[in-house]
């Protein structure tokens, strides 16, 4: 089991490099750099400048705040900006480097967890990541541990009752919550109880109330359900249909085992045979996928949902800065959560042989 570990940690640098690669080939061939983000952003302040110069006369000149109101005022009547200060730009983001070895120098850096500071809100992306953590944390946590605690009971009761009515019904509430994406969930629960027409029970915004800290802490409590329950509940509600299936399947297929019927034979009644033998077989890659579902919800099924309820989380801010072009944040999150995720699946493999020791990899590399 060492040496396949050691194979699999070797392996994940070449894999996030290919990854990084790849991204950063994509990102970088696509129009609209941080570089056109900065100079669409002084000539909006320009034409805002000379507007209100136009019209106030020149007294205001001075009152456009910051290096691009600066840079905007004295370039101000030209037909473009002064080729230096695009120089200058090119030189303060990097570009002024062939892209080969800017990766390079990137990768470097984040060899080093040396993310950089973000293009466009002053700070380091470490900080801006810490600080939008928790919101991620506390929604992927509550919608993974919702998700298992529906999906295993009902797909085992599916299993057992295989073919019966209740199979047939709760299928079809499997089939709507496998087709239906989590955010329209989010919309429809905004319309139905968050004052989008019929009640207005839950908030529509953020993760706490404003006056949060005033509370104490039954109220704090409280207040934090009342504001995650949205959220969280469609994320749960798009997530759960595909792990009840995998349940079902997977205990469906440990019932029509030789060592089932065996156990039969031998006179072992149906509950023990099921959660005694069964159980713990067909539960193995239901269980051992926990690590990878939890990161799934945490990362990549939060993204929508943060976006329409307005919570800063990590997703969120990915988001905002792929919109942005804020190449720090973007390609700091993602080598960060790349990581994080070969790491995971390491943890998924490690978490089968915890559970059940007869699974050798190092045998099956073999």
């Amino acid at each position: 089991m060492l040496g396949y570990l050691l194979r699999r940690l070797l392996l994940v640098i070449p894999t996030l490099i290919g990854i990084m690669l790849l991204n950063f080939a994509v990102v970088h061939l696509a129009p609209g750099g941080p570089i056109e983000q900065m100079i669409a952003r002084f000539q909006h302040t320009d034409t805002s400048a000379t507007a209100r110069i136009s019209g106030q006369g020149g007294a205001e000149a001075g009152s456009t705040a910051g290096p691009a109101g600066t840079a905007a005022l004295k370039y101000r009547g030209a037909r473009g900006l002064d080729p230096e200060l695009i120089r200058e730009l090119e030189r303060e983001f990097g570009f002024d480097k062939p892209p080969l070895e800017r990766f390079l120098l990137m990768m470097g850096r984040y060899a080093r967890f040396d993310f950089g500071d973000s293009f466009f809100r002053d700070r380091p992306v470490v900080d801006l990541v810490l600080e939008r953590m928790p919101v991620s944390i506390s929604i992927g946590l509550w919608t993974t541990l919702l998700v298992y605690l529906i999906s295993i009971p009902l797909g085992i009761s599916k299993a057992i009752r295989h073919g019966s009515r209740f199979d047939i019904w709760s299928s079809l509430v499997v089939v709507v919550g496998n087709a239906v994406p989590s955010f329209l969930f989010a919309i429809l629960l905004i319309v139905l109880f968050a004052g989008g027409r019929y009640f207005d029970w839950f908030p529509l915004r953020g993760l706490v109330s404003d006056d949060f800290a005033s509370f104490d802490l039954p109220h704090k409590i409280l207040d934090y359900l009342w504001h995650i329950t949205l959220p969280v509940l469609s994320m749960t509600i798009g997530g759960f249909a595909s792990l009840t299936i995998l349940t079902k399947n997977s205990f469906l297929e440990q019932i029509g085992q030789q060592y089932v019927v065996t156990a039969r034979a031998k006179g072992l009644t149906e509950r023990r045979i099921l959660y005694g033998h069964v159980f713990r077989n067909a539960m193995l890659i239901v269980v051992a996928g926990f690590p990878s579902a939890f990161l799934g919800s945490l990362f990549t099924g939060a993204l929508l949902t943060e976006v329409i309820f307005s919570l800063d989380g990590v997703g969120l801010l990915g988001f905002e800065a792929a919109i942005g072009r804020d190449y720090p944040v973007m390609f700091g999150t993602l080598y960060f959560f790349t990581l994080l995720g070969l790491v995971m699946k390491i943890i998924e493999d490690l978490t089968y042989t915890l559970i059940d020791p007869r699974i050798d990899f190092e045998a099956r590399d073999a």
